[in-house]
């Protein structure tokens, strides 16, 4: 009996899975599209509260590790004019979500040589002393930084990311939680951490991030203009190429023309935010 009952499920399987996938996916639109005009759609598997928590454990984790090796805020002056410039950001999330402006943002430096800064699911974030320092970044520069971090954690790329590698692997993962064969759930913590710190942002996330970033720094009341300069500075330090901060996606001519162009389209935002 037991032998008929599984062949009747694995018959029902390919049904059982589509249902399944039809009722996880959903296409949302998570940020109004702002003077740039970032209006792409995104399809997700997996909620917003399962990420952001995702996200805030392994926050947490970084910076006990970072604590314990005396790497975390250690100069107040930094820290303090970091947290300045994020602050004025972070109240212009609302131009693209009414409920960003309300995250539990948290920003933290961290001690190391990298040139390099993340923001993850919910608005966690942080930068690096390397780019700062190495890079002498302005406020404007640091404004287009971390606003272009910032712009990742608004459109939900990581979520979008994960979605992604969920879908990849779906067949495996749905079957054995119908089944019961092997682990029925993900590693949601191990899988953010992947596409947050691992691999590289796609074309598309990069651009969406760069446009988003221009306008929230015009916003805010930094030259949006400091994007491409920003760009510049880190490419010279790496042969042309970008490091692993700003991915080897778009072409660095690319790229900065279409900073350039963004960032002209926003002017009128920064110059009345300079009134």
């Amino acid at each position: 009996m037991k032998g008929v009952l599984m062949d009747v499920l694995r018959g029902m399987l390919p049904a059982m899975l589509a249902a399944t996938v039809t009722v996880a996916c959903q296409t949302v639109q998570t940020t109004g599209g702002g003077a740039v005009g970032v209006q792409r759609s995104q399809l997700m598997m997996v909620s917003a509260q399962e990420v952001e928590q995702a996200s805030s454990k392994q926050y947490q984790e970084m910076l006990a590790e970072a604590r314990r090796k005396n790497a975390l805020n250690r100069d107040a002056a930094t820290v303090e004019r970091v947290r300045r410039i994020v602050s004025r950001l972070t109240v212009q999330t609302a131009a693209f979500r009414p409920d960003a402006p309300r995250w539990q943002w948290e920003v933290n430096v961290f001690t190391s040589n990298e040139l390099n800064a993340w923001c993850m699911a919910g608005g966690k974030m942080a930068i690096y002393t390397g780019l700062i320092e190495r890079l002498q970044l302005s406020d404007d520069e640091i404004a287009a930084v971390m606003g272009h971090e910032i712009a990742h954690a608004l459109r939900e790329h990581a979520r979008e990311r994960v979605s992604k590698s969920m879908a990849t692997g779906l067949g495996v993962s749905v079957a054995g939680a119908l089944l019961g064969v092997g682990q029925a759930g993900q590693d949601l913590m191990g899988m953010v951490a992947k596409v947050t710190f691992e691999l590289p942002n796609s074309r598309e996330h990069e651009t969406e991030a760069d446009r988003i970033g221009v306008e929230l720094a015009a916003r805010a009341g930094y030259d949006p203009r400091a994007a491409v300069t920003l760009w510049n500075k880190m490419a010279s330090q790496s042969a042309g190429a970008p490091p692993q901060w700003l991915s080897t996606h778009p072409a660095h001519a690319s790229r900065q023309r279409d900073l350039a162009e963004y960032a002209a389209r926003v002017m009128p935002l920064y110059q009345g935010a300079r009134r």
